[in-house]
């Protein structure tokens, strides 16, 4: 009898599994999962935000400083020239003298010291750590006097306040979100700015009776134990008639500053305890 040769045909593996789960149960793991982050307390997710920027402190500011070069090197021709730099800050000079000496003309005809803006504050600089549409975490925290409530400053402008605090880490809400309000003056009137979850902000319920246009500076209110003077927040970008109610402006705000290329800030400390001066 002939040799005969016998294939033995090995059943196909099944690909819609992954291992012991199938991936359908995977799939619902993962949803529960994040029902589960998006309905839990804020303290309990704030607390989750901290831990893992701790963990993770180191990596990620790598990532961060390898995002914050690629970025700067694609927009090197944002930046003003060498000559037109010290242009501004010979500006900038000419204006600040003025101010002080109309400042001291004030103090001697009323008798009255006029405060300097943040006389007496504390800057205390810090690290991102990590940047978000959710806020940014810092490196810095209650051991360093942060505080809730206190104002962030991002390039010199007021980006958002401090929200949540843990004893080396920090959480700010920036503007931009969409939990975000904050008093601000527009044009010498009071209103309110509304963070969208985008990168610009809101005005609402601003009566049409008052002139606001196109490029007007928007100044965060100051705020006694947080804020000594106005400060700037951003720059009117869109000025137009609310569409549902013609009384009323619709207002886009366009940050001063780009909050998402920052790669650090300030807090400040107003009137900080005596073991926190420089």
């Amino acid at each position: 009898m002939a040799n005969r040769k016998f294939r033995v045909r090995v059943p196909a593996r099944d690909k819609t599994h992954l291992g012991p789960l199938s991936r359908g149960m995977l799939f619902a793991w993962f949803i529960l999962g994040g029902l589960i982050f998006l309905f839990a307390p804020q303290n309990l997710t704030n607390k989750f935000q901290f831990a893992f920027a701790n963990i993770f402190r180191g990596p990620l500011s790598i990532g961060r400083n390898i995002s914050l070069s690629a970025h700067t090197q694609s927009q090197t021709e944002e930046f003003a020239s060498r000559i037109k730099y010290d242009q501004l800050q010979n500006h900038l000079a000419n204006i600040t003298e003025e101010l002080n000496r109309e400042r001291q003309k004030v103090e001697s005809l009323s008798g009255l010291r006029n405060r300097c803006p943040l006389e007496g504050a504390k800057l205390l600089f810090a690290d991102v750590v990590t940047l978000s549409a959710e806020g940014l975490i810092i490196n810095r925290g209650q051991n360093d006097g942060v505080q809730k409530g206190q104002f962030v400053l991002g390039d010199n402008s007021i980006i958002g306040t401090i929200s949540a605090v843990s004893p080396r880490t920090a959480r700010a809400e920036l503007i931009t979100e969409g939990t975000s309000n904050m008093a601000v003056e527009i044009g010498g009137v009071k209103t309110v700015i509304e963070g969208n979850g985008k990168k610009s902000v809101k005005v609402r319920l601003l009566s049409t009776k008052h002139k606001v246009k196109v490029g007007d500076n928007v100044y965060a209110c100051k705020q006694p134990g947080f804020l000594d003077s106005p400060m700037i927040a951003g720059t009117v970008s869109q000025c137009k008639r609310n569409d549902e109610n013609p009384l009323l402006w619709d207002i886009t705000v366009k940050p001063a500053c780009d909050i998402e290329r920052l790669n650090d800030v300030t807090v400040i400390i107003i009137n900080p305890p005596e073991h926190l001066k420089i």
